[in-house]
């Protein structure tokens, strides 16, 4: 299998720590800093090797702090192509309160992206050896919304499978082109994009199916945090519910679902052993403190759980 390529165009450096209160105004003395390689693409990219496959992840990064991001991915051993850009990569701090068990996120805009910067991103896909590719995140200024658009016709043009995991005016752009074979919104997102309110699976289950109808994607997988996920086709449709666990941090889940999902896929599984990866990848990552992903020991044992085949992979 050749390795799936993950595509990050606004990465980040991931602070996280502990406060036992977070208050205006006075210094909030925190514990347990931590830095971790941010962005939806790095994510993807480290939960396929966690999990036994293998993945590269192209992305852009500038200034001293893109140098810090190479320097973390190195010393984790990722596989990875960086494009250099002029400006820094951002810097993300997410705070965990002791005292409620809340989260505090905070997330500044990164750099603006110039059009040779951006446009040799996918001279260098264009390089690399892949079946799949996973384009996941938002676009950093100086990125057109047409984007993910031009990467499906790269995509296309080598016969390839492309995943999209992203929202706003850039999905729908690479929507009306098409080209896609797994698009995975949150519930939240595939209403907004289907312009209608989707209050029960049947709903969705409807407006997947059109949209699958047009051609334009192939499979569609929609989280639904606690309340589990669904997957529709052509041909079928299932909804899981992961079992409970102890919910220490949201971030990354949906990361850790595209990982799992698509290294199921890219592996020979079925699209619903693929889901049933996804949503064990996914489950497994809430249970890990701040930005920390699923571990595979904790995903085997949710897949039995959840009652997955999965000799295979």
């Amino acid at each position: 299998m050749k390795p799936i390529v993950t595509l990050t165009l606004n990465p980040s450096i991931d602070v996280t720590a502990e406060a036992d209160v977070v208050q205006h105004t006075h210094k909030i003395r925190v514990s347990d800093a931590q830095s971790d390689p941010g962005g939806g693409g790095l994510n993807v990219t480290r939960v396929i090797n966690d999990l036994g496959g293998s993945s590269v992840a192209l992305y852009l990064s500038g200034g001293t702090t893109g140098q810090m991001l190479d320097e973390i991915l190195g010393e984790r051993g990722i596989p990875r192509r960086r494009i250099n850009i002029e400006q820094s990569t951002r810097v993300c701090n997410l705070i965990y309160e002791r005292s409620t068990g809340l989260e505090y996120r905070f997330i500044p805009e990164g750099p603006v992206v110039s059009e040779l910067e951006w446009k040799r991103c996918l001279l260098v896909l264009r390089d690399l050896e892949w079946d799949w590719v996973v384009g996941s995140g938002s676009l950093p200024r100086g990125i057109p919304a047409d984007f993910y658009a031009e990467l499906s016709k790269v995509v296309q043009a080598r016969g390839g499978n492309l995943v999209l995991d992203t929202s706003g005016k850039p999905l729908e752009l690479a929507l009306e082109y098409g080209g896609i074979t797994l698009f995975k919104p949150s519930e939240g997102e595939f209403a907004k994009l289907v312009g209608r309110p989707l209050p029960t699976n049947d709903d969705m289950i409807v407006a997947a199916k059109e949209m699958i109808g047009t051609g334009r994607v192939k499979i569609i997988a929609i989280t639904m945090g606690g309340d589990g996920a669904l997957l529709v086709t052509a041909n079928n449709h299932v909804f899981l519910k992961a079992p409970p666990v102890e919910v220490k941090s949201a971030s990354g889940a949906g990361d850790s679902f595209v990982g799992g999902m698509v290294y199921g896929l890219a592996s020979g599984l079925t699209p619903e052993d693929a889901f049933r990866l996804g949503v064990a990848s996914g489950t497994a990552s809430v249970m890990m403190p701040g930005t920390q992903l699923c571990r595979k020991e904790d995903v085997d044992r949710i897949l039995e759980e959840i009652g997955a085949h999965h000799n295979n992979w």
